[in-house]
């Protein structure tokens, strides 16, 4: 009796304890989000699948596993993940360490980096593959890969602007009448066919296959290709208003340069090359206290 007692008292504390709710499922979705400021710098997010750019990559913080990125994704220092301040979320990006020249794909799916003069954030696992060390940061290259990226964006949920629901279009009955051939069409007719040959059409994969998630840990090897680092104080279409920010700068040396083509070029203020990073940011961090928000580092 005192033993069935016993386990009567043990299951009864046993129901008592309830079991763990399960965690939440990841909401990922696409997006592109409003502008913001980060960093003391406003950014205006854009969708570009064809964006190529070349600067400083930071590294993310290894702190926050678990936690939910801007578009909804779950972050893990352990995965190849980025953090870009303008890219459509989630994007799957090429990115070259042009010190040492290893290159991966990894998937973009956070906003930031935080500290200015960086285009892109690395997770930990994706600095440590290319070769960064845990506390510096490196020039890369980015390219956006278009097809995989347009792939998520079709298939994501996308609450900023939904697509319409078409519905189909009704068709209406067609009634055919066989006709009996006027004379001499059935001569005529075996005059004119020919011996049909079979055609191949090529028909374009219009929905590329999703990428896989996660990335797969893929490096490859490249010459590195170091460059200049500069800095871009805006551009514009009349030389004069080009001049007029160069000598609001010109303690720091500015300089005023044409490019592009066509009939109306256009006009960049640059200042640089530094003979490091450290003095590169220090000239950034100058101009930015003296209100020129629109400048940014640059590798070239």
């Amino acid at each position: 009796m005192k033993a069935a007692a016993a386990l009567t008292l043990a299951l009864l504390a046993a129901g008592c304890v309830r079991p763990a709710p399960p965690s939440p499922p990841v909401q990922s979705r696409y997006m592109l989000g409003q502008p913001y400021a980060m960093g003391g710098v406003w950014s205006y997010p854009k969708e570009d699948f064809g964006l190529e750019e070349s600067g400083i990559a930071a590294i993310l913080p290894r702190s926050g596993r678990g936690r939910r990125t801007t578009n909804g994704e779950a972050y893990d220092p352990d995965r190849l993940m980025g953090a870009h301040r303008t890219l459509q979320l989630p994007a799957i990006v090429t990115v070259l360490n042009l010190e040492n020249g290893r290159e991966i794909r990894l998937r973009v799916n956070d906003r930031g980096p935080a500290q200015p003069g960086r285009i892109l954030g690395l997770s930990p696992r994706a600095a440590a593959l290319l070769g960064i060390p845990a506390t510096g940061a490196a020039q890369i290259r980015l390219r956006v890969d278009a097809a995989p990226s347009q792939a998520l964006a079709r298939a994501l949920p996308n609450l900023e602007s939904p697509g319409p629901t078409l519905a189909p279009v009704p068709r209406a009955a067609v009634e055919s009448e066989a006709l009996a051939p006027l004379p001499g069409a059935r001569d005529s007719q075996r005059i004119r066919q020919a011996p049909v040959r079979p055609v191949a059409i090529l028909v374009a994969d219009s929905h590329p296959e999703m990428p896989p998630d996660p990335l797969p840990e893929q490096v490859t090897t490249t010459q590195p290709r170091p460059g200049r680092l500069l800095i871009e104080a805006g551009s514009f279409f009349r030389r004069d208003l080009a001049q007029r920010q160069a000598a609001r700068l010109a303690g720091l040396q500015a300089r005023v340069e044409p490019f592009g083509s066509g009939r109306q070029p256009q006009f960049r203020v640059r200042l640089g090359p530094y003979p490091s990073l450290a003095d590169a940011d220090l000239a950034l961090s100058i101009l930015l206290a003296a209100g020129t928000s629109e400048a940014r580092l640059l590798v070239e």
